[in-house]
């Protein structure tokens, strides 16, 4: 099988890259490097079943070549991280939406399999714990920028359902939780390497808010995996799979756990949501997901647990600064 994967030198395209490539299949990625890295996949050039091309979905001509010899695509290029929609709203919409109405333009010509990557932000301020595929969505109003990635994300959503049902696309929908794991940097906001290097270093670990807002991090091997299932799986299309773990943990006792496992000495500063990112910014208490769907379906649960996935990072982090 040959794989496009679209941010395919980022954290979790170069993770999936990775496991395409060890099963056999090969893997063409393309990328504009805006937030990904080719160290990312230095190590996977000189392998006979991949490739790469430094351009984005709006590279019309890298995307048709590309498309037109993939079976699949997996389109994980995207806008990513709270701090960089905050701060480039229009960039955030344009990549989001204009790219993916591109990447489905090229897999309706060539009849591609896709796997479009959404998020856990498109249920919003939803109460109706925990969260469901089929359950309603809950935005915040468009004056608050906060909400523009979950915004763009949605209309992505209505865009691949509406390729599916009008071409017949065979297409599936991927809403990630809190997809952590080496390789992730945490300099677009990311709360868990960011906590990670400032513990390695010895600063204070800065929790926004008052820290007992919960989440629930699920490793990017055990979400490759399930990336991996849902391509194999042809005998469904058109639908929309929840993929992340469902135990929660609260920012405070992240920051807590951080220090203990890395054996740090740093302390914990609480920073208001006001001074860490615009004045009004809405977080959510709680994100947690229901897996059940995806668990029927394809027989997928995440198998790391929190101290597991602490470690992996800490390792990693502390590797990559020798």
């Amino acid at each position: 099988m040959h794989i496009l994967i679209t941010g395919g030198a980022g954290f979790i395209g170069s993770h999936l890259a990775d496991a395409l490539l060890r099963r056999g299949d090969s893997v063409s990625v393309l990328d504009n490097l805006s937030t990904g890295s080719v160290d990312n996949i230095r190590r996977l050039q000189e392998h006979p079943g991949f490739s790469f091309t430094h351009g984005g979905v709006d590279d019309g001509p890298a995307l048709d070549r590309l498309a037109s010899q993939a079976d699949a695509i997996v389109h994980l290029a995207a806008a990513v991280g709270v701090q960089l929609i905050l701060e480039q709203p229009t960039k955030t919409i344009e990549t989001n939406v204009l790219g993916t109405h591109a990447l489905l333009g090229a897999a309706r010509r060539y009849g591609c399999q896709t796997l479009i990557a959404s998020t856990s932000e498109v249920y919003g301020k939803s109460e109706a714990l925990p969260f469901s595929e089929d359950g309603d969505l809950v935005l915040g109003p468009p004056d608050r920028t906060r909400w523009v990635y979950a915004a763009t994300k949605l209309l992505d959503e209505f865009l691949a359902l509406a390729a599916h049902k009008e071409s017949g696309l065979p297409l599936t929908i991927m809403r990630l939780f809190n997809v952590v794991g080496p390789r992730q940097t945490g300099r677009f906001g990311m709360v868990l390497p960011r906590f990670v290097n400032q513990a390695l270093r010895g600063q204070p670990l800065t929790v926004y808010g008052d820290g007992s807002q919960t989440r629930c991090f699920c490793h990017v091997s055990d979400v490759v995996r399930a990336m991996v299932a849902l391509l194999d799986q042809t005998t469904k299309s058109g639908q929309i799979y929840n993929i992340g773990s469902n135990h929660e943990v609260t920012i405070r006792e992240l920051a807590e756990f951080i220090i203990d496992r890395a054996d740090s000495t740093s302390s914990i500063r609480y920073l208001p949501y006001d001074e860490a990112y615009l004045a009004g910014f809405e977080d959510l208490r709680r994100r947690v997901p229901d897996i059940s769907k995806i668990d029927a379906e394809i027989g997928w649960t995440p198998t790391y647990l929190l101290p597991k996935i602490l470690d992996d990072m800490i390792a990693y982090e502390r590797e990559s600064a020798t």
